[in-house]
């Protein structure tokens, strides 16, 4: 008879443990293995958040540097995954708040593809789509970073972590370290602002 879920999920939760021990000793393949089994999570995290995969880079190399600094302050009181994730998104929100103050970002990215329209993103993919929802498809994607300007560095961050991540709103506020009501304020605020922004497309 196989493991329920509910006992490899224990399995696994001890396994990391030993493993953030182990680091917190000096163990440098232990720290290597935990950056092993949450890279892939961090770097998507960070390149939904941003948009910039540049940016995402220095968000994955900031943020792992950090956790290698304070690992041996991690206390196992909160899942070893949100305390993570609330570093990742405290270093986004760091460069959120750089770009804010720079008042620039770029309408194209510079990916291993080229050079991409950040708006294109948001077309369809189709390769006979109609040329008129194709034009639509482009300038709702224009008015949408236009709306993710104008949010405050918090009320982005929240917006897309519920909106592109998925995330529930109590998570969002323990990664933000606060709590869900004001995530949930925070979120609202945001909304509002964005509805205003695509105005007729909504």
């Amino acid at each position: 008879m196989g493991e329920s879920a509910g006992a490899v999920g224990v399995r696994e939760a001890a396994d990391v443990n030993e493993l953030i021990r182990a680091a917190q000793t000096g163990d440098q393949d232990a720290f290597a293995e935990l950056v092993r089994l949450h890279d892939a999570g961090v770097l998507r995290l960070a390149m939904n958040l941003l948009r910039s995969p540049e940016d995402a880079r220095d968000v994955y190399q900031e943020a792992f540097m950090r956790v290698y600094r304070n690992l041996a302050a991690f206390r196992f009181d909160c899942n070893f995954a949100t305390w993570l994730y609330r570093i990742v998104t405290n270093v986004c929100l760091d460069h959120l708040r750089r770009r804010k103050v720079r008042k620039e970002e770029p309408a194209e990215v510079e990916t291993s593809a080229g050079v991409v329209d950040r708006a294109a993103s948001f077309e369809e993919e189709a390769p006979h789509a109609d040329p008129e929802r194709t034009m639509w498809n482009r300038q709702l994607g224009r008015r949408i970073e236009a709306g993710l300007r104008e949010l405050t560095p918090r009320e982005r961050m929240v917006f897309e972590l519920r909106h592109y991540e998925g995330m529930r709103l109590r998570r969002i506020g323990e990664m933000l370290g606060t709590t869900e009501e004001a995530a949930k304020n925070c979120l609202f605020r945001a909304t509002q602002k964005m509805r205003g922004a695509l105005g007729e497309f909504v």
